[in-house]
C-alpha cells in the first residue's frame, strides 16, 4: 500500500533515506541499504515466517508458514549462488552463517 503522496509505502516525504516518524514527529534516518541489510532483512522475514520472531507491530508470534519460509530461504540461497565470487569475506560469512541458522530453525519447526 502506498501513502498517496510519494507512491511509496511508509510515508517517505523527505530526502532519500529519511522518513516521517510514526506520529509525525519529524524525519528519522533509515538504515543504509547494502547487501548485508538486504540479507538480514530476508533472514528476519524467514524467521517471522517460521514463527520465531514476533510481529513488530503487535509483539505477537504469527503462525508458522514453513512453505513460505522455505521460499525465502531459497531466495537467500539463490542470492548466494548468483553472487559467488563477488562478495567480500564479511558478506560471504554473513550469508553462509544466516543460511545455516535458518536451515536449522526450519528443521526444528518442521519436525
Amino acid at each position: 500500500m502506498t501513502d498517496g503522496k510519494t507512491g511509496t509505502a511508509g510515508g517517505t516525504d523527505g530526502p532519500r533515506g529519511t522518513s516521517r516518524g510514526e506520529k509525525g514527529d519529524g524525519p528519522r534516518e533509515l538504515p543504509r541499504v547494502d547487501f548485508s541489510t538486504l540479507v538480514l532483512s530476508l533472514g528476519t522475514t524467514a524467521l517471522y515466517q517460521l514463527g520465531v520472531v514476533p510481529d513488530p507491530a503487535t509483539g505477537e508470534l504469527a503462525p508458522a508458514d514453513p512453505l513460505v519460509a522455505q521460499q525465502t530461504i531459497d531466495t537467500l540461497e539463490m542470492l548466494r549462488e548468483k553472487t559467488r565470487g563477488n562478495l567480500d569475506e564479511e558478506e560471504r560469512r554473513l550469508l553462509d552463517s544466516l543460511l545455516y541458522e535458518l536451515r536449522m530453525r526450519f528443521v526444528e519447526r518442521t519436525r
